[in-house]
């Protein structure tokens, strides 16, 4: 009986020896297998994301503001404003209406001074003059028609929104679309103006416009459409 307990005891030992043995092998082996490569161990670097203002394609230089004007959709969607990559009117602000939104922007800070909409179907045309008549020097002046901008025009308000550089106001008829950006006594006309179908918004997209010398306005010698510069006096415009 001693002999076999002796023996008993041994193969015990030798199992739990054994056991031990191949437990730490297995951990051993597991953990050569799931370790990463070197190069997934290294801390990766953030590629910051560079985002034009606006949704424009390619940021604008630092000397130019950038903006984007889209017309209304016939009657359903209206038109969307931004400038430096702040929404100033949009349906979704619920700040748009038919017939002439008009949004002012101060020409040297780029500040949003106010925003209205004027129904030139059957609104009082008075109010629009009133309002163009007040535009102080100095002044962006952005526009984005909406169903219909031009039942209501009269020749003075046609030759005051012609004095903000439009060259389109003389003409502008029943439920045309159309998108502008002038300025308060612009010397030469603005070359971020569209026309176009009733049902189809207009875009317009860039641009830089700085206040020069004696309160005077011109344009900066390079307009940005889409990111891209073009020369002096050559103003692109998409449809």
């Amino acid at each position: 009986m001693r002999v076999s307990g002796v023996l008993r005891f041994l193969a015990l030992i030798f199992a739990l020896v054994t056991t031990w043995i191949f437990i730490r092998s297995y951990i051993s082996l597991n953990a050569k297998t799931i370790r990463l490569p070197r190069w997934l161990s290294l801390v990766t670097k953030e590629i910051p994301v560079v985002r034009a203002k606006c949704g424009l394609a390619k940021p604008c230089p630092k000397e130019f503001f950038a903006f984007k004007i889209s017309s209304g959709a016939a009657n359903v969607v209206g038109p969307t404003m931004c400038f430096e990559n702040q929404v100033i009117m949009s349906p979704v602000k619920n700040n748009v209406g038919r017939g002439l939104n008009i949004a002012l922007v101060n020409g040297t800070t780029g500040m949003v001074l106010t925003q209205k909409c004027f129904d030139m179907y059957s609104g009082e045309v008075k109010l629009l003059v009133k309002f163009l008549k007040e535009i102080p020097e100095g002044t962006l002046v952005l526009v984005a028609s909406y169903d219909d901008p031009g039942t209501r025009l009269n020749d003075e308000t046609r030759k005051l929104l012609s004095s903000l550089g439009s060259s389109y106001a003389k003409q502008l008829g029943f439920r045309d679309s159309w998108v502008f950006l002038g300025a308060k006594d612009l010397k030469d006309k603005s070359p971020f103006e569209q026309v176009g179908s009733w049902w189809h918004p207009i875009p317009v997209k860039w641009v830089g416009w700085r206040e020069v010398a004696r309160d005077r306005w011109t344009r900066t010698g390079v307009a940005w459409k889409n990111g891209v510069g073009t020369p002096r006096g050559q103003g692109g415009l998409t449809g």
